[in-house]
């Protein structure tokens, strides 16, 4: 029967939760406890196989620390386990051992703290003299630093004055008093077991190095010569892919528009490497992610969080064109021709007499603008890897049509 309290002596069974042979979990319910207080269940501490309920359902005033069941492990077999004979030793409850006393808390502290004993040795511990007057053993020390709260609170408990601590052989670090020196000094272990301790700790306290070996070197596995030819023939790691020129002609007679309207009205002159600068700083913004790209820390995290799929699949990238003139061409020249005369087409729209070359539209883009067509050809080209051939090719596809079709959205 366990305490449910620290008042508590005795307890009722309302009823079990669990029966002889069924087998239980970690935080199951076994039982359940009514006292005049209150109604609390009991739950497993650890897993195992009900084998044996000596206090049934309906059972009234149970002693705590009285046998009410019998519990086996999980792999045992209860029809060949014999059932231990109940402990005819009397069970005190924590409220009894206060009546009488004993304090629990210092009764447990004594045996969590006694040495565990063999079989062949004496379990028994010293009693208390007689004469009412604590045995001391060894030599006192005299207490040069402050006693520890639990020191001062035991001896106050006991009733001895603090200025018999001298008295009290202390096995502390430099003479300091510990609590088994006082319980030692009560009788309540054996006299020896703090000396024990103490000696223990500082044995432990060091790293004995006199017996560590040096571990002897591993043996090196021997080389065939098959495997030093191999060696010698192994393939080496193939060359990276030299990286790709995509390029594109692009024409600044646009450009050169807005930057001969901006000079009359502002007479500021915007030179061109401006406009080609901001052009290329828009185009590299939200370009599409290569193949062989690599999520930062925050995209990976994003991931985690399935973020990544709301977002856009876009990167920056840093590509910078290089500009080259071609030398001058006159293959976009309009030949001359005899002028041709109205014919009825033309009278009737109204319309001047088309040229033997009506089909002739003017240099194609890439012939640099504000100086006579067919003079030089601008074709922009960047360097990127194969895998980002894609990207370059959208990169410049934008510089051409912010200097071709939007110069003065660069002006703002």
């Amino acid at each position: 029967m366990p305490a449910m309290s620290p008042t508590m002596t005795e307890g009722n069974i309302a009823n079990w939760k669990v029966k002889e042979g069924d087998s239980f979990s970690t935080g199951d319910v076994l039982l359940e406890i009514e006292t005049d207080k209150a109604q609390m269940d009991v739950e497993a501490q650890d897993e195992g196989k009900m084998a044996k309920i000596t206090q049934p359902d309906g059972s009234k005033g149970v002693k705590v620390g009285s046998r009410i069941a019998v519990i086996a492990d999980t792999d045992d077999d209860l029809s060949s386990l014999s059932i231990p004979a109940e402990d005819s030793a009397s069970v005190s409850s924590p409220q009894e051992d206060l009546k009488s006393g004993i304090d629990p808390s210092q009764s447990s502290e004594s045996q969590a703290e006694a040495p565990p004993s063999s079989k062949g040795e004496d379990t028994t511990r010293p009693a208390p003299s007689k004469s009412g007057t604590p045995t001391t053993s060894g030599k006192p020390t005299t207490q040069t630093y402050p006693l520890y709260p639990s020191i001062a609170a035991l001896l106050h408990e006991k009733g001895i004055p603090a200025s018999e601590a001298d008295k009290i052989p202390a096995s502390g670090p430099k003479g300091r008093l510990l609590k088994g020196d006082v319980l030692a000094y009560l009788g309540r272990i054996s006299k020896s077991y703090p000396s024990e301790q103490s000696a223990r700790i500082t044995k432990l306290g060091h790293l004995d190095l006199s017996k560590i070996q040096l571990a002897a070197p591993k043996e090196a596995p021997a080389v065939s010569s098959v495997s030093a030819a191999g060696k010698a023939t192994q393939i080496q790691d193939p060359e990276p892919e030299p990286d790709t020129e995509v390029a594109l002609s692009i024409s600044l007679k646009s450009v050169l528009k807005v930057q001969k309207r901006i000079q009359d009205a502002l007479g500021v002159t915007m030179p061109l490497s401006t406009f080609i600068a901001r052009a290329t700083d828009l185009a590299n913004d939200g370009l599409p992610r290569p193949a062989n790209y690599k999520p930062s820390a925050d995209e990976l995290f994003n991931q985690v969080l399935g973020m990544d799929k709301a977002g856009p699949k876009t990167s920056r990238a840093a590509f910078m064109p290089q500009i080259t003139a071609l030398p001058p061409s006159n293959t976009f020249k309009a030949p001359p021709g005899p002028p041709r005369k109205p014919d009825i087409i033309d009278i009737l729209t109204n319309s001047q007499p088309r040229g033997a070359m009506s089909g002739f539209r003017g240099p194609p883009p890439g012939i640099m603008a504000g100086s006579e067509p067919g003079t030089a050809i601008n074709v922009f080209s960047v360097s990127a890897a194969k895998v980002e051939e894609k990207r370059a090719r959208i990169f410049l596809e934008r510089v051409k049509t912010m200097l071709q079709v939007e110069p003065g959205r660069l002006v703002i």
